[in-house]
This record gives C-alpha cells, sequence and structure tokens, in this order.
C-alpha cells in the first residue's frame, strides 16, 4: 500500500496555511512542491505555514524538501514557517542538525 499525504490550503490575507496529514516522502513530495510553488505564485502570501500537526512520517526526501521549499519560499519574498511540529519531527530536525533551518511556531 502506497502511503499518502492529505493536503489542505487556507488563504488569509497575510498568509497562507497548508495543512498537511499523512506521509512525506519520496512518493508524497512533489504534490508538496506543487502546492506550495502554485501558493507562492498565485498568492504571493508574506508568511507561508505548513501545519504539521498531522504529518506522521517524515524520510529523508521530506526533509529534503522542506529545506528547498524554504530556499523556495525565500526567493519568493516569503517566509515559510513550519506549525504545530511533533515531537518525532522535532527530534528528526534536531538528529539532522536542521532544526535551526527552519521558522518554528507552535
Amino acid at each position: 500500500m502506497r502511503p499518502d499525504l492529505d493536503i489542505s490550503v487556507r488563504h488569509e490575507p497575510e498568509e497562507t496555511v497548508v495543512a498537511l496529514a499523512g506521509e512525506i516522502d519520496i512518493h508524497t513530495v512533489s504534490r508538496l512542491v506543487s502546492t506550495v510553488e502554485e501558493s507562492l505564485e498565485q498568492h504571493g502570501p508574506a508568511r507561508l505555514l505548513l501545519d504539521m500537526g498531522q504529518v506522521t512520517f517524515c524520510d529523508s526526501q521530506g526533509l529534503g524538501t522542506l529545506v528547498v521549499l524554504n530556499r523556495t519560499a525565500t526567493r519568493a519574498r516569503s517566509s515559510l514557517v513550519l506549525t504545530n511540529v511533533g515531537a518525532f519531527l522535532t527530534r528528526l530536525l534536531e538528529v539532522t542538525g536542521l532544526r535551526h533551518a527552519f521558522t518554528i511556531r507552535p
């Protein structure tokens, strides 16, 4: 069975919220990238929030994609913010040394 990632997008005046539920991995990152790039191109939000509250898994491809999306947001004059980051993902970011590469808010 292939893992899945549900993505929902909510646009607000100052930010766009991309809520994720499921697994961020080699099978799902292309949809995540497309969604974020489309949101940045069409709405140009000051902040792009990735709501990670329902993320159940993230592999190395997923971590690399988050780094790339952070750079993509910066180039688009936006800021990428991770919200509702669970304990497993926080630990993963710390172990890989990527914790300080992201803005994380509760």
